[in-house]
Order: C-alpha cells, then sequence, then structure tokens
C-alpha cells in the first residue's frame, strides 16, 4: 500500500523556519519522482519543488528559489523540504508527492500519481 506521510507543519512567524518531512512507503522511493506542493483555498495546487531521489537532482519554482531546500533521508524513504525565510504569502496546506517513476521535473500536480494528506504551514506577519 503506497503511503505519503508529511510532518512538521506549523505556525511561524515572518522570516522563520520549518522543515517538512514526507516518509515514504509502497512504492520503489529510488526510482521515482518526488514533488512538494502546496494550496490555499480556492487556488490551484502549485508545485514549488520537484526532486530525484538519490542523486540530488532538484528544481524550485521561482517563488521559493533561494529560501527552500529539498534533502533526504534515503536510508529512511524520507524526503525534507527545509523552509527559510518564511513569508505571509507562503501559508498553504503543503504535500509530498511522487510519480513512481522518473519523469521530468515537474510542478504540474498531473505528472504525480501519489499525494499524501498534507500538511498545514501558517506564517503570520
Amino acid at each position: 500500500q503506497v503511503q505519503l506521510v508529511e510532518s512538521g507543519g506549523g505556525s511561524v512567524q515572518a522570516g522563520g523556519s520549518l522543515t517538512l518531512s514526507c516518509a515514504a512507503s509502497g512504492f520503489s522511493y529510488v526510482r521515482a519522482t518526488m514533488g512538494w506542493f502546496r494550496q490555499t483555498p480556492g487556488k490551484e495546487r502549485e508545485g514549488v519543488a520537484s526532486f530525484y531521489p538519490g542523486g540530488g537532482v532538484s528544481a524550485y519554482a521561482a517563488s521559493v528559489k533561494g529560501r527552500f531546500t529539498i534533502s533526504e533521508d534515503n536510508t529512511k524513504n524520507t524526503l525534507f523540504l527545509q523552509m527559510n525565510s518564511l513569508k505571509p504569502e507562503d501559508t498553504a496546506m503543503y504535500y509530498c508527492a511522487a510519480s513512481p517513476g522518473r519523469v521530468p521535473l515537474s510542478f504540474s500536480s498531473s505528472d504525480y500519481t501519489y499525494w499524501g494528506q498534507g500538511t498545514q504551514v501558517t506564517v503570520s506577519s
């Protein structure tokens, strides 16, 4: 059974940091393409980062580049999203996503098959 379990969300003041985690199971993590997305009510899901496990290759949306960083513990099939210099506009539900195979790094939700339940990030000014 495929599972993506996010954790690490919370409330923080602008300028602060949070680290989200995504524990993956039920598929071949090292062969997958992983992504982080976020969504606020009434808006479409926005891709913020895309990553090839094991290879360190990543891509970031312009809105987060230089502030967010993906890392992993591939011994535990766990993905992290380090978020620094957080802004109120980063407030959203954050989702971990996976494509079971290697696809071009993508910020499009249609390229991902598996989704976690989400973790809320709230940044206050």
